[in-house]
């Protein structure tokens, strides 16, 4: 048989792909069928009752006319916005949305309906900055390109209201309320009262109820409602349990990964107990006063930091002050029943902290007991007094804020000791249940009414370039003396944070606290610091002799510039040095690497760093004293510190102390010189209240003298300039 040709095979293949285009021709070529693709919603299809970033359809869904934004960095205007929606139910009757401003699109913000209000409770963080939370808002506020559903950056007739959150020792004073109300008024809306504006530096309660009687009362008007509609009811169901899995009962833990044992990231929801490596005190040893140093490790935990971060250290109540309220609630006997708390209006009033818990692990670990009390809170208190005494000096300290601000305030007295005074009971002995009287108060009120114990910051004094696996706290111990009243005499008032450290920094060391005794006292000398439940629940944070601290990393923008070659003025007295101690070693480990590959040359077209540094006394707090020379000699001369040594010669010729600002003025033509020709970068750390503003009004009047003109003029047109560009940052606190 003859065999095929290549061209019969050729003509073979194409009659065989012929006959099957043939066969199949239908499903080839028959048109395409539409494929199910999801179609992009519109703008306004977004925003239906879907979409859980649409306020406007919560507040129609849930029948509320007060939607409530709150933006907060440390969880205090949240507080307020809570205050508020629960007044306005008390007083109206009326229920409020209460939102985390990063939570929510704005652009249906024109959609609120006539009858509803807009309430912004907005704290200014930093620099005159929104927290974290509100820069979307703040922005789509500011900018005037930002369309909501009508087309346009208007918003006709919504009323709303704003309570600003600030501290007056820093420059921007409230600057993000103030926008927002200016912006806000401009583009239609109508704003209800007057703007309220907290100051964090003398009484942010006080400031709040001067303002917030005018603003109900206008808030009245504006939405035809008359108070008496609503009444007093609670926000919280507490439950005591009679069975429950003990595994399953928080005692103490920040939470579930921390109850379960189980992996996961650590952060300001799931902090991390870091085990201490080291722990030293800094100040004098025979001194009276005290500054802990604290290294923690964070090997294996997945955290990471940059020189000039924080560290948020979550601690406890004292034992003292757990004991107190104990007693004074009544609940000494079972302050190991198991509780459970739920919220009756969740949208409101969230459960604060992780249940099932105890009476005593709420009071310890979850809610701020140590602080001052509010004036509010005492007259909800007076209802529940154990006597007519009581009740009437319960509601005199609510009523006369004279009297409130003499005998708390000035007294600096945590819940626990008014409700012993009040009593009639002395706050200066161990409380007892037998001496300290019981009050009838409903545990969920002092759940409502108590807000969160939050985490303490600390600039972190290393860098991980240095340090690597391990973060650094320098903290200054919170101690000074009351302002003594007829009810209250002289005593020393103590910070729960820094007090919390100097207690583990005696435990990791396995020392005592040490005797005090004040002058004229009949006893003997006694120990005075506060204890705390430094073991952490279910012993978690002692394991074989080492002690944990829990914490986490918050971010900054306090950061060296990049190219070594840009010098650096760094201004830090006190403890306000902690995150230059942490620059240096970051350029200290740069040195080293340079060195290494080129050689000690490398480092001559460094740029120089100043560091401008004050103590009292340079033989009692002069912090890492023997550590910046060994600095200098590494950083080849380029490190430069001069101290200010308030309390030792030499002093003005007036006899006056000598501080930063003064070595700072002395040192102005090199300063001048390196940020105006070498472009340096300016840091401030410390207090807010005076070190700052006194540093700040010496850059100026240097800078205005330097180019030929005055602090007013040419000095205010530069500071301005370098804190556009971020080459002046601060880190300050009050």
């Amino acid at each position: 048989m003859a065999g095929f040709s290549s061209s019969d095979t050729v003509v073979l293949g194409v009659g065989v792909i012929l006959a099957g285009l043939y066969l199949f021709k239908d499903a080839i070529f028959a048109p395409s069928k539409s494929k199910s693709v999801p179609v992009p919603t519109s703008k306004s299809q977004a925003n239906g009752s879907g979409n859980p970033r649409d306020f406007v359809a919560k507040m129609k869904e849930t029948k509320k006319r007060i939607v409530i934004f709150y933006g907060s960095q440390t969880g205090t205007a949240e507080e307020y916005a809570i205050r508020l929606a629960k007044e306005a139910k008390q007083k109206f009757g009326l229920a409020s949305l209460v939102c985390d401003a990063e939570d929510y699109d704005y652009d249906n913000l024109d959609q609120v309906p006539e009858d509803c209000a807009v309430i912004f409770c907005m704290a200014t963080y930093g620099e005159g900055e929104p927290t974290d939370n509100a820069v979307q808002l703040t922005q789509n506020i500011a900018d005037d390109s930002f369309e909501f559903t009508n087309g346009s950056h208007r918003l006709e007739g919504l009323k709303y209201v704003i309570f600003g959150l600030g501290n007056k020792t820093y420059e921007h004073y409230n600057a993000i309320a103030r926008n927002m109300d200016n912006q806000l008024t401009a583009m239609g809306a109508v704003r209800i009262g007057e703007r309220g504006e907290g100051d964090d530096d003398k009484s942010m309660e006080e400031d709040y109820l001067e303002w917030k009687d005018g603003m109900w009362e206008a808030f009245a008007t504006a939405l035809g409602v008359e108070e008496g509609q609503g009444g007093d009811s609670p926000d919280f169901v507490v439950t005591e349990l009679d069975s429950h899995a003990p595994e399953k009962v928080y005692q103490g833990e920040l939470s579930a990964r921390a109850l379960t044992k189980t992996k996961g990231i650590h952060d300001a929801k799931n902090p991390y107990p870091a085990p201490i490596t080291a722990a030293r005190e800094l100040f004098a040893l025979d001194g009276e006063r005290n500054c802990v140093h604290i290294e923690i490790s964070i090997e294996g935990s997945g955290i990471a930091y940059q020189h000039g971060d924080h560290v948020g250290v979550w601690p406890s109540n004292s034992d003292v002050e757990v004991e107190r309220l104990l007693c004074a609630l009544g609940m000494h006997d079972k302050r190991d029943a198991v509780i459970g708390i739920e919220s009756l209006d969740p949208a409101l009033a969230k459960v604060p902290f992780p249940v099932p818990t105890t009476y005593a692990t709420v009071l310890r670990h979850y809610i701020d007991i140590s602080a001052v009390t509010g004036r509010q809170i005492l007259g909800v208190l007076s209802k529940f007094a154990p006597s007519p005494e009581a009740q009437a000096f319960m509601t005199r300290l609510n009523t006369d804020k004279e009297e409130y601000g003499r005998t708390v305030h000035n007294g600096c007295l945590k819940l626990g000791e008014v409700l012993q005074i009040a009593a009639g009971n002395d706050i200066h002995v161990k409380p007892t249940p037998e001496n300290t009287t019981a009050w009838a108060i409903p545990f969920d009120i002092i759940v409502s009414s108590i807000p969160r114990l939050q985490p303490r910051y600390y600039s972190i004094s290393s860098s991980p370039k240095l340090n690597p696996g391990s973060i650094h706290i320098t903290a200054v111990v919170l101690k000074y003396e009351s302002i003594a009243s007829e009810k209250v005499k002289q005593r020393w008032v103590y910070g729960v944070g820094s007090n919390f450290l100097l207690n583990l920094k005696f435990a990791a060391n396995k020392e005592n606290a040490p005797l005090l005794a004040r002058p004229g006292d009949e006893l003997p000398a006694h120990v005075t610091h506060p204890t705390y439940a430094i073991e952490g629940p279910r012993g978690a944070y002692q394991i074989e002799g080492i002690y944990k601290v829990p914490v986490h990393v918050r971010r900054s923008t306090f950061r060296l510039p990049t190219n070594p070659k840009t010098p650096v003025i760094m201004i830090g007295p006190g403890t306000g040095v902690a995150p230059f101690r942490g620059f240096i070693q970051e350029r200290v480990a740069l040195a080293r690497r340079t060195v290494e590959k080129n050689g000690a040359e490398a480092l001559a077209d460094w740029g120089n760093l100043w560091l401008f540094y004050g103590c009292r006394k340079s033989n009692e707090d002069f912090l890492y004293k023997d550590e910046w020379p060994e600095y200098a000699k590494e950083l080849n001369g380029k490190f430069k510190m001069f101290s200010a040594i308030s309390r030792e010669p030499p002093y003005k010729p007036d006899g006056s102390k000598i501080y930063v600002q003064d070595l700072i003025w002395e040192q102005r033509e090199g300063i001048s010189e390196a940020i105006l020709k070498g472009k340096a970068y300016i840091y401030i750390c410390g207090d807010a209240k005076s070190m700052s503003k006194s540093v700040e009004d010496c850059l100026q009047r240097m800078l205005g003298e330097a180019k030929g003109g005055s602090a007013e003029v040419e000095g205010a047109a530069e500071m301005k300039l370098l804190k556009e560009r971020s080459r002046l940052m601060l880190d300050v606190w009050s």
